[in-house]
Protein backbone atom coordinates (compact mmCIF):
# COMPACT_ATOMS: atom_id res chain seq x y z
CA UNK A 1 0.00 0.00 0.00
CA UNK A 2 2.70 2.88 1.19
CA UNK A 3 4.40 1.64 -2.19
CA UNK A 4 1.56 1.95 -4.36
CA UNK A 5 0.98 5.72 -2.55
CA UNK A 6 4.08 6.28 -3.35
CA UNK A 7 4.40 5.54 -7.02
CA UNK A 8 0.83 7.41 -7.19
CA UNK A 9 2.33 10.21 -6.12
CA UNK A 10 5.42 10.36 -8.40
CA UNK A 11 2.62 10.21 -11.40
CA UNK A 12 -0.08 12.89 -10.09
CA UNK A 13 2.97 15.09 -9.80
CA UNK A 14 4.76 14.17 -12.99
CA UNK A 15 1.20 14.54 -14.82
CA UNK A 16 0.87 18.33 -13.01
CA UNK A 17 3.98 19.22 -14.74
CA UNK A 18 3.21 18.10 -18.01
CA UNK A 19 0.02 19.64 -18.47
CA UNK A 20 1.28 23.61 -18.40
CA UNK A 21 3.89 22.13 -20.78
CA UNK A 22 1.39 20.74 -23.05
CA UNK A 23 -0.65 23.95 -22.96
CA UNK A 24 2.70 25.95 -23.57
CA UNK A 25 4.00 23.46 -27.00
CA UNK A 26 0.48 23.74 -28.20
CA UNK A 27 -0.11 27.38 -27.86
CA UNK A 28 2.80 27.30 -30.28
CA UNK A 29 2.36 23.90 -32.37
CA UNK A 30 1.49 24.77 -36.27
CA UNK A 31 1.45 21.16 -37.20
CA UNK A 32 -1.94 21.14 -38.73
CA UNK A 33 -2.38 17.50 -36.40
CA UNK A 34 -0.14 18.94 -33.49
CA UNK A 35 2.60 16.12 -33.85
CA UNK A 36 5.38 18.09 -31.46
CA UNK A 37 2.92 18.27 -28.43
CA UNK A 38 0.72 14.62 -29.24
CA UNK A 39 4.38 13.34 -28.79
CA UNK A 40 5.74 15.73 -25.79
CA UNK A 41 2.38 13.75 -23.94
CA UNK A 42 3.72 10.33 -24.84
CA UNK A 43 6.53 10.94 -23.13
CA UNK A 44 5.11 11.45 -20.04
CA UNK A 45 4.39 7.48 -20.73
CA UNK A 46 8.44 7.35 -20.67
CA UNK A 47 8.51 9.72 -16.89
CA UNK A 48 5.71 7.36 -15.40
CA UNK A 49 7.60 4.17 -16.55
CA UNK A 50 11.33 5.95 -14.64
CA UNK A 51 8.99 6.83 -11.80
CA UNK A 52 7.62 3.04 -11.53
CA UNK A 53 10.23 0.40 -10.19
CA UNK A 54 7.60 -2.11 -10.39
CA UNK A 55 7.26 -1.95 -14.10
CA UNK A 56 10.36 -3.50 -16.35
CA UNK A 57 9.48 -3.03 -20.20
CA UNK A 58 11.11 -4.83 -22.97
CA UNK A 59 10.44 -3.41 -26.90
CA UNK A 60 11.20 -5.39 -29.64
CA UNK A 61 10.69 -6.21 -33.22
CA UNK A 62 10.06 -3.88 -35.97
CA UNK A 63 12.17 -0.33 -36.34
CA UNK A 64 10.24 2.33 -37.72
CA UNK A 65 12.58 4.41 -39.27
CA UNK A 66 10.11 7.00 -40.74
CA UNK A 67 7.81 8.66 -37.84
CA UNK A 68 5.67 10.32 -40.14
CA UNK A 69 4.96 7.63 -42.79
CA UNK A 70 1.34 6.64 -41.22
CA UNK A 71 0.49 2.74 -39.86
CA UNK A 72 -3.15 2.16 -38.55
CA UNK A 73 -1.49 0.33 -35.54
CA UNK A 74 -3.57 -1.69 -33.47
CA UNK A 75 -2.73 -3.91 -30.41
CA UNK A 76 -4.42 -5.84 -28.10
CA UNK A 77 -5.04 -4.44 -24.62
CA UNK A 78 -4.69 -6.08 -21.30
CA UNK A 79 -4.10 -3.28 -19.06
CA UNK A 80 -5.00 0.46 -18.21
CA UNK A 81 -0.73 0.50 -18.20
CA UNK A 82 -0.90 -0.17 -21.75
CA UNK A 83 -1.64 3.12 -22.76
CA UNK A 84 1.45 5.07 -20.83
CA UNK A 85 3.65 1.47 -21.57
CA UNK A 86 2.84 1.61 -25.55
CA UNK A 87 3.82 5.46 -25.26
CA UNK A 88 7.44 4.76 -24.90
CA UNK A 89 7.34 3.60 -28.13
CA UNK A 90 9.80 6.16 -30.01
CA UNK A 91 6.74 8.25 -32.55
CA UNK A 92 3.95 10.07 -32.05
CA UNK A 93 0.10 8.31 -32.88
CA UNK A 94 -3.15 9.60 -31.79
CA UNK A 95 -5.11 7.48 -29.55
CA UNK A 96 -8.65 7.23 -29.88
CA UNK A 97 -10.30 6.35 -26.52
CA UNK A 98 -13.45 6.58 -24.83
CA UNK A 99 -15.35 9.84 -23.76
CA UNK A 100 -15.15 8.95 -20.56
CA UNK A 101 -11.60 9.75 -20.13
CA UNK A 102 -11.40 12.59 -22.28
CA UNK A 103 -13.83 13.97 -19.53
CA UNK A 104 -11.29 13.49 -16.59
CA UNK A 105 -10.04 16.42 -14.89
CA UNK A 106 -6.17 17.59 -16.02
CA UNK A 107 -5.57 13.77 -18.09
CA UNK A 108 -8.76 14.66 -20.07
CA UNK A 109 -7.75 18.23 -20.56
CA UNK A 110 -3.98 16.51 -21.61
CA UNK A 111 -5.57 14.31 -24.52
CA UNK A 112 -7.66 17.10 -26.13
CA UNK A 113 -5.00 19.18 -26.26
CA UNK A 114 -2.91 16.60 -27.81
CA UNK A 115 -5.68 16.21 -30.29
CA UNK A 116 -6.34 12.46 -29.13
CA UNK A 117 -10.16 11.13 -30.64
CA UNK A 118 -12.96 10.58 -28.69
CA UNK A 119 -15.36 7.77 -29.27
CA UNK A 120 -18.74 7.69 -27.09
CA UNK A 121 -19.54 4.15 -27.60
CA UNK A 122 -22.96 5.06 -26.91
CA UNK A 123 -23.62 7.34 -30.04
CA UNK A 124 -23.19 5.07 -33.43
CA UNK A 125 -22.75 8.71 -34.92
CA UNK A 126 -19.61 9.50 -32.07
CA UNK A 127 -17.63 6.24 -33.47
CA UNK A 128 -18.71 7.41 -37.56
CA UNK A 129 -17.39 10.81 -37.22
CA UNK A 130 -13.98 9.62 -34.95
CA UNK A 131 -13.25 7.29 -38.11
CA UNK A 132 -13.49 10.35 -40.12
CA UNK A 133 -11.11 12.35 -37.78
CA UNK A 134 -8.20 9.45 -37.59
CA UNK A 135 -8.55 9.02 -41.41
CA UNK A 136 -7.37 12.86 -41.66
CA UNK A 137 -5.10 12.47 -39.19
CA UNK A 138 -3.85 9.51 -41.56
CA UNK A 139 -3.64 11.55 -44.49
CA UNK A 140 -1.44 14.04 -42.84
CA UNK A 141 1.16 11.99 -42.20
CA UNK A 142 0.11 11.14 -38.29
CA UNK A 143 -0.29 7.44 -37.21
CA UNK A 144 -3.46 6.38 -35.33
CA UNK A 145 -3.67 3.69 -32.61
CA UNK A 146 -7.14 1.49 -31.40
CA UNK A 147 -7.30 -0.91 -29.82
CA UNK A 148 -9.89 -3.28 -31.53
CA UNK A 149 -10.86 -5.25 -29.12
CA UNK A 150 -12.54 -2.13 -27.69
CA UNK A 151 -11.84 -3.18 -23.70
CA UNK A 152 -9.71 -4.90 -21.75
CA UNK A 153 -9.39 -8.94 -21.39
CA UNK A 154 -10.59 -10.09 -18.39
CA UNK A 155 -8.76 -13.57 -18.44
CA UNK A 156 -5.74 -13.06 -20.08
CA UNK A 157 -6.77 -13.98 -23.55
CA UNK A 158 -7.23 -12.12 -27.03
CA UNK A 159 -10.62 -10.74 -27.59
CA UNK A 160 -12.69 -10.77 -30.74
CA UNK A 161 -11.48 -7.81 -32.97
CA UNK A 162 -13.77 -5.24 -34.17
CA UNK A 163 -13.54 -4.38 -38.23
CA UNK A 164 -13.08 -0.57 -37.79
CA UNK A 165 -9.47 0.20 -37.78
CA UNK A 166 -8.85 -2.19 -40.64
CA UNK A 167 -11.52 -0.49 -42.59
CA UNK A 168 -9.89 2.44 -41.77
CA UNK A 169 -6.66 1.45 -43.23
CA UNK A 170 -7.87 -0.06 -46.37
CA UNK A 171 -9.80 3.49 -47.15
CA UNK A 172 -6.84 5.53 -45.96
CA UNK A 173 -4.54 3.15 -48.16
CA UNK A 174 -2.00 2.92 -45.08
CA UNK A 175 -0.06 -0.30 -43.21
CA UNK A 176 -1.61 -1.80 -40.34
CA UNK A 177 0.75 -1.79 -37.71
CA UNK A 178 0.21 -4.81 -35.39
CA UNK A 179 1.68 -4.11 -31.83
CA UNK A 180 1.29 -7.51 -28.83
CA UNK A 181 1.44 -6.39 -25.19
CA UNK A 182 1.81 -9.07 -22.89
CA UNK A 183 2.71 -9.08 -19.07
CA UNK A 184 0.76 -5.89 -18.62
CA UNK A 185 -2.45 -7.38 -16.95
CA UNK A 186 -1.33 -7.22 -13.53
CA UNK A 187 0.21 -3.82 -13.49
CA UNK A 188 -2.90 -1.88 -12.56
CA UNK A 189 -5.43 -4.99 -11.45
CA UNK A 190 -8.93 -4.23 -12.44
CA UNK A 191 -10.87 -2.22 -9.50
CA UNK A 192 -7.83 -1.94 -7.57
CA UNK A 193 -5.74 1.28 -6.76
CA UNK A 194 -3.05 -0.70 -6.04
CA UNK A 195 0.37 -1.71 -8.40
CA UNK A 196 0.74 -5.24 -8.56
CA UNK A 197 3.66 -7.31 -7.76
CA UNK A 198 6.76 -6.81 -10.30
CA UNK A 199 6.55 -7.50 -13.52
CA UNK A 200 8.45 -7.64 -16.79
CA UNK A 201 5.83 -6.19 -20.11
CA UNK A 202 6.55 -7.15 -23.27
CA UNK A 203 5.89 -4.93 -26.84
CA UNK A 204 6.97 -6.00 -29.98
CA UNK A 205 6.13 -4.63 -33.07
CA UNK A 206 5.24 -7.09 -35.82
CA UNK A 207 5.78 -6.19 -39.43
CA UNK A 208 3.01 -3.94 -41.00
CA UNK A 209 0.69 -5.68 -42.92
CA UNK A 210 0.39 -3.80 -46.77
CA UNK A 211 -3.35 -2.58 -47.60
CA UNK A 212 -2.63 -1.25 -51.22
CA UNK A 213 -4.19 -3.87 -52.82
CA UNK A 214 -7.32 -4.75 -50.78
CA UNK A 215 -10.76 -3.60 -50.92
CA UNK A 216 -13.61 -3.41 -48.79
CA UNK A 217 -14.32 -7.05 -49.53
CA UNK A 218 -11.08 -7.75 -47.64
CA UNK A 219 -11.80 -6.38 -44.38
CA UNK A 220 -12.63 -10.11 -42.76
CA UNK A 221 -9.34 -11.69 -43.66
CA UNK A 222 -6.81 -8.22 -42.54
CA UNK A 223 -8.57 -8.19 -39.49
CA UNK A 224 -8.41 -12.15 -38.79
CA UNK A 225 -4.90 -12.13 -40.03
CA UNK A 226 -3.21 -9.28 -37.74
CA UNK A 227 -5.64 -11.11 -35.02
CA UNK A 228 -3.76 -14.25 -35.60
CA UNK A 229 -0.13 -12.79 -35.20
CA UNK A 230 -0.83 -10.92 -32.78
CA UNK A 231 -1.69 -14.19 -30.97
CA UNK A 232 0.52 -16.16 -32.37
CA UNK A 233 3.31 -14.03 -30.69
CA UNK A 234 1.56 -14.48 -27.50
CA UNK A 235 1.29 -17.86 -27.36
CA UNK A 236 4.86 -17.97 -27.93
CA UNK A 237 5.97 -15.96 -25.42
CA UNK A 238 3.36 -18.20 -23.04
CA UNK A 239 4.35 -21.51 -24.46
CA UNK A 240 0.91 -22.56 -24.96
CA UNK A 241 -1.46 -23.76 -27.71
CA UNK A 242 -2.66 -20.61 -30.19
CA UNK A 243 -6.45 -21.88 -28.64
CA UNK A 244 -5.16 -20.91 -25.34
CA UNK A 245 -4.76 -17.34 -26.09
CA UNK A 246 -7.70 -17.52 -28.69
CA UNK A 247 -10.80 -15.33 -26.47
CA UNK A 248 -12.87 -17.23 -29.74
CA UNK A 249 -11.92 -20.66 -28.43
CA UNK A 250 -13.88 -22.72 -25.89
CA UNK A 251 -12.06 -22.24 -22.68
CA UNK A 252 -11.19 -25.72 -20.57
CA UNK A 253 -10.54 -26.24 -16.63
CA UNK A 254 -6.90 -26.98 -17.44
CA UNK A 255 -6.01 -23.59 -19.74
CA UNK A 256 -3.83 -21.26 -17.27
CA UNK A 257 -3.51 -17.74 -18.71
CA UNK A 258 -0.82 -15.46 -17.22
Amino acid sequence: MIRSSFIWLISSLLILLWLPLLVISRLFDRDPVLYRTGYLFRKLGNAMLWANPMWRLHISGETITNPRNPYMVVSNHQSLADIPLISNLPWEMKWMGKVELFKLPIIGWMMHLSGDISVDRKNPRSGALALIKAQRYLEKHCSVIIFPEGTRTTDGRVRPFSDGAFHLAIRAKVPVLPLVVEGSRDCIPKNSWKFGKSSDIRIKVLPPVDTSSMTMDDVSALRDKVRHAIMTQIAEWRSVPLEAVDGLAPQTNSEVHT
